[in-house]
Order: C-alpha cells, then structure tokens, then sequence
C-alpha cells in the first residue's frame, strides 16, 4: 500500500474491469484499496462488469463463483445491484434478472453492453442505446 496508494490519491479516474466480483471485493478490502477509497470522494470510478459490480451493496448469490465467498456483499459505493451483460450470454435473459431481481429484494438494474449508470452526487442516471431494466 505504501507504494500504490500515492498513486490512488493522485488519481482522477480509477478503472475497476471485470473478473469475479467475490474475488475483486475481497482483494480490495485486503489490500486496504477499499478503505482508501472511501476517503477520496472527488474521484471518478469507471466500472466495468465486475468492477460494476463490485461497487453496489450485493451482487446476488446468481454471481458468486469464487470458492472462497463467504456470501454475495460487495462494496455498496452505491444503493443499487447491478445485473450485467444482458443478453451477451444465454444465461443472462430478462428473464434471468428478473429472478435474480427477486432475490436481491433492493433497487437493481440489469444493463447490456451499451448501457452505462451514471451516479453523481446521488442521482442516477440511465445512459443507454442498448437494452436496460430497473427493478425494486
């Protein structure tokens, strides 16, 4: 830590990509990058898949596949749980997030891959040209 986060808090935009979301959130709060975080409100977070993920309050037990897991809570940067990559995979129907809607019992979305949210000051914001749902 002492050699990165110089680096973190100079930061304008911080990329958070893709992976196991499980796996991602347990390294960020062990490396101590989440706690870091946490003190650096003016920086932009772009997230991609996982990293989408990763920043919502729970990720739903659908998404976790790191063996080590002790339940689907990730970050919760923001209030909402995001269902991603909808219809990139036969798995990841409408009707897919709709029961994994149900389960996560909070605000959620499901976005494809030409939908973005944006969040400033807390006030969400669809931007899309592709295929999104919102649920709860």
């Amino acid at each position: 830590m002492k050699r990165w986060a110089p680096w973190i808090r100079e930061a304008d935009v911080l990329l958070v990509d893709g992976g196991d979301a499980t796996y991602l959130y347990y390294w960020m709060r062990e490396s101590g990058l989440a706690d870091l975080l946490q003190t650096l409100p003016d920086t932009v977070w772009s997230v991609v898949s996982a990293g989408s993920m990763v920043v919502t309050p729970r990720i739903g037990a659908r998404f976790v596949e790191w063996p080590s897991a002790t339940d689907d809570r990730t970050l919760g940067v923001v209030d909402f749980s995001i269902f991603p990559h909808l219809d990139a995979f036969p798995t990841n129907t409408l009707a897919d997030a709709q029961r994994w809607a149900a389960e996560i019992g909070g605000p959620a979305y499901a976005i494809d891959e030409q939908t973005a949210i944006k969040v400033l000051d807390g006030s969400v914001e669809v931007v899309s040209e592709g295929q999104w749902a919102k649920f709860g």
